[in-house]
């Protein structure tokens, strides 16, 4: 009986097949792929500021500026990677050999217009840099903020500078000394420059003297090394106290270094260079470090500890040796003795693979952790939906922290080998397998690393990426505890902790402290019934009632904003400060235990930023992009290369070693190396923005690939082949070669089985089925093997027929040991069309024992009737056939292993 469905629930049938879970069974072995990952973006750069009116209004001020000071920090960014990714256009344009070449106007004309809107960019990088060290400083946010914190020094005001804006002085900093690397790197600068000032002056393109004087400028800019630096040096030394300022800035870097107050890899090493680039700054004609040091304005022993750590990343693939900032101040040779990170020792830092028993130790650990909360959130799907306690948000957000801090921490311990290994690279004295012709970059990379070194790399990589699915898997469950866990704390300590100071402050009449803790509960706090009881005893300074004073602190998932965050920690910072230049400050009106509260919430609250942006903070403590970047050595080859070979790419020789020491243990983590390319292909793409960059990356990937299942491919036939011929070797034959000392191994095991399941491999945002192309080349490598075995046969006389037969035995039992793992034709088919039987009644097999019973057998054999054979005779009676000569093959077309036939 037929069933009449209408198209309404056809339609809706179909849509049900969306929801329908398709899970398989393959392992994960393989990182989350970038591409469909989404990132919120919750970081508002206070644009929202004018809502938080009950805030002190200074601090919104600060706000103003301090977004202003963002952007110019965001259009830094820009130059530097405009700078670094900087390619030389005028060596590819043809040049005027002479002043009668006919067509040298249309050259010029063309070189004018192909470079002119590149030589803009520069023009407005010089004035951007023109603008930071413009004067009076009123032109500039940095300057004018430093000259707020010099004012504040001299005049005593009531006032204070947050951590906030010290940091981001030292953000600008920091983007002083990379901005100034890149001009002094980057050579093809300055030459497109001379090549567009030619063009344009032969074509009189700059009449006017301002346009001609401006090029000057640039010109002078562009040349002069160290320029960036050398201006903002020697605009700090006009202002009275400078050091004063630099001194804060440089200690809170000592103080958050020291106490692990950062969390991704760039933050940590932004720090360090800080500290370095203000020692620099600090040391001059005007001041001395070391005179700061006896006063215990600064600590140099502890700065001197922390750069033991001797190179860390400057920009992309630029290095900078923290020494270097010590060793070119104003006073290090005088006082030369007292530093021992200038010393050329090796730090232990560098040394991955002592380091690897302490990431294991770690690694299994924080697995086992998470899996007890993975089984419980994810697999079984309890809890989340459901409410949980306050300690179990707690635990879960717990968690995450430090699932992120060690994901940073062995990131950062890559990064930092890298780094190293490209500040010393080896030579052929080192490294007996390094050419003495080895360019720069591959003596850096390519023989720079010992097996043990690049086995660690590669456990390191697959350890980051493993944990990154793990924790992207439980995403929704952090988010959900990050959020509880930030309200309840936010919450607690507005509505609960600052009852306490803020009715002390009440009884003693303490205005200012009154107004700020009135300010913190009016910007944070979400009272229950959406307003704050009006009966509170602690707003009339008096006790609680001997019952207590009942207040139900509501829990909602919801975090603060970015500036919401950024008014309370600053004005909780405003209450513990003790260097605000008064006499007295609000920390000496607040209690003991207060005091420790509130710099317990302020130390804790440090990582609430990242937290709330959970996704795009584990994107980033997980970021090995700058492995591949190489734009520094591309300048250094001075236009020889355009790009270097695969043979020199970190991710490609980290994948190729696995593959080419067949070690075991790593097979599984052979898919790892190669998602540093993804790495590279999105921040070439988001963070860069340039699509010559990705589209190298995805050309090197391309090949790579191709590489990689071709190697794969035929090494995993050769195994199976091994295994195969190994177990049809007949076990009396292997106990006899034993007695004579004639030991003939087993294929030692690997774990390809795994690799073999991999059906939708995420590489630059394609899926690739890599079962699917194994398949391909092993069904064309098992054709091409019985094509051999005959073709042997071929080659031989009849009596070969025996080898024949074991050749095709093994061929059909590596079939039936690759059929488990993948879809090949069936063995009848593979061997009939190697036979050529397909369609023809005879046989390539048929029609060489019929040619050789009648050309060679009959003529030339005789029957033994004692010994039952047929035996060649002394004297032939025909000439010998002409047999072709068998092709050389690899040993797996044949037995699998050179042991089996060589024995």
């Amino acid at each position: 009986m037929t069933t009449h469905v209408t198209l309404e629930d056809a339609l809706s049938n179909v849509d049900l097949l969306e929801e329908l879970p398709l899970p398989d069974q393959q392992p994960c072995i393989e990182p989350p792929p970038s591409s469909i990952m989404y990132q919120a973006n919750f970081d508002t750069n206070f644009e929202d500021r004018n809502a938080f009116v009950t805030g002190i209004a200074r601090y919104i001020e600060q706000a103003t500026v301090h977004s202003s000071m963002n952007e110019m920090l965001e259009e830094g960014h820009e130059y530097a990677v405009m700078l670094y990714t900087w390619r030389s256009c005028s060596r590819a344009i043809p040049q005027v050999k002479c002043n009668e070449q006919p067509n040298r106007v249309e050259i010029y004309e063309k070189t004018v217009e192909v470079l002119e809107p590149e030589v803009t960019k520069l023009m407005k990088f010089m004035y951007f840099q023109r603008c930071l060290f413009a004067y009076p400083f009123n032109a500039t946010v940095f300057c004018e903020h430093l000259l707020i914190h010099i004012q504040r020094k001299a005049i005593e005001r009531k006032d204070f500078v947050s951590e906030a804006y010290l940091l981001t002085l030292g953000k600008f900093i920091n983007m002083f000394a990379v901005l100034d690397e890149l001009k002094n790197m980057k050579c093809s600068v300055k030459n497109d420059h001379s090549a567009y000032k030619r063009a344009a002056q032969f074509l009189r393109k700059m009449a006017d003297p301002q346009s001609i004087q401006e090029s000057q400028n640039l010109s002078m800019f562009l040349a002069n090394h160290n320029r960036i630096t050398q201006c903002l040096h020697q605009q700090l030394e006009v202002i009275p106290g400078y050091e004063e300022l630099l001194a804060d800035i440089v200690n809170i870097c000592v103080d958050y270094y020291e106490n692990k107050m950062y969390l991704t890899p760039s933050e940590k090493h932004m720090l360090l260079k800080v500290m370095g680039f203000g020692l620099y700054l600090m040391d001059g004609n005007v001041s001395n470090i070391y005179k700061l040091d006896a006063k215990k304005r600064i600590n140099l022993s502890k700065i001197d500890k922390f750069f033991k750590l001797q190179v860390v990343p400057l920009f992309g693939d630029m290095q900078i040796e923290l020494s270097r900032y010590i060793e070119t101040s104003a006073h290090y040779e005088e006082n030369k003795s007292k530093w021992t990170c200038t010393q050329s020792s090796i730090s232990p830092q560098y040394n991955l693979c002592e380091q690897m028993v302490q990431i294991r130790e770690d690694h299994i650990r924080f697995i086992s952790e998470l899996a007890r909360y993975s089984n419980s959130e994810v697999v079984t799907g309890s809890g989340l939906d459901s409410q949980k306690s306050d300690e179990e948000y707690r635990e879960l957000f717990d968690l995450a922290l430090r699932g992120l801090q060690l994901l940073s921490k062995w990131s950062t311990h890559v990064m930092e080998v890298y780094s190293w290994k490209l500040v010393h690279p080896t030579d052929k004295f080192c490294n007996k397998d390094c050419p003495g012709t080895a360019e720069e970059y591959e003596r850096a990379t390519r023989y720079n690393y010992t097996s043990e070194e690049k086995f660690a790399l590669v456990e390191v990589i697959a350890m980051i990426k493993g944990l990154q699915v793990l924790m992207g898997r439980m995403e929704s469950v952090f988010n959900q505890a990050i959020r509880n866990t930030i309200y309840a704390a936010l919450q607690d300590f507005a509505q609960m902790t600052l009852r306490e100071p803020l009715r002390q402050a009440v009884r003693k009449k303490k205005n200012v402290l009154i107004s700020v803790l009135q300010a913190i509960r009016k910007t944070v706090c979400d009272w229950e019934g959406a307003r704050e009881p009006p009966n509170d005893p602690c707003l009339r300074g008096e006790k609680d009632p001997k019952g207590g004073f009942d207040i139900k602190v509501p829990r909602r998932a919801v975090g603060p904003s970015s500036t919401q965050l950024y008014m309370v920690r600053t004005m909780l910072e405003s209450l513990i400060a003790d260097k605000s230049g008064s006499k007295k400050t609000l920390r000496s009106s607040l209690d003991g235990p207060i005091v420790v509260a509130i710099e317990d919430f302020h130390k804790q609250s440090f990582f609430f930023t990242h937290l709330l942006n959970f996704s795009e903070a584990l994107q980033q403590c997980c970021d090995l992009s700058q492995l591949w970047f190489r734009e520094f050595f591309l300048e250094l080859t001075m236009g020889r290369r355009i790009q270097f070979p695969i043979e020199m790419s970190m991710p490609w020789i980290l994948t190729d070693h696995i593959l080419e020491t067949k070690e075991p243990s790593m097979m599984e983590y052979v898919l790892y190396p190669l998602d540093l390319y993804n790495d590279s292909g999105y921040y070439a793409l988001t963070k860069f923005k340039k699509q010559f960059l990705y589209d190298e990356i995805e050309a090197e990937v391309n090949l790579c690939f191709d590489q990689f299942v071709y190697k794969l491919a035929d090494q995993i036939f050769a195994y199976y082949k091994a295994m195969a011929g190994s177990v049809l070797l007949d076990k009396r034959f292997r106990a006899e070669c034993k007695n004579y000392g004639v030991i003939i191994p087993y294929p030692p095991s690997n774990r390809y089985e795994t690799l073999l399941k991999q059906r939708h491999v995420q590489l630059l945002g394609r899926s690739i089925d890599l079962n699917r192309l194994i398949t391909q080349r092993i069904s064309a490598a098992m054709y091409k093997s019985l094509d051999h075995a005959i073709s042997r046969f071929e080659s031989e006389d009849l009596t070969s027929i025996v080898e024949l037969e074991w050749l095709l035995e093994i061929n059909r039992l590596t079939h039936r040991l690759l059929s488990k793992h993948m879809t090949l034709d069936s063995f009848d088919a593979m061997f009939r069309e190697a036979n050529h039987n397909v369609s023809a009644p005879y046989g390539r097999i048929t029609l060489h024992v019929f040619w050789e019973l009648n050309f060679d057998f009959l003529p030339n054999y005789c029957y033994n009737g004692s010994t039952n054979r047929f035996v060649r005779t002394a004297i032939p009676f025909t000439q010998e056939p002409q047999r072709d000569k068998p092709a050389n093959v690899q040993p797996y077309y044949l037995y699998g292993s050179k042991v089996y036939f060589s024995k």
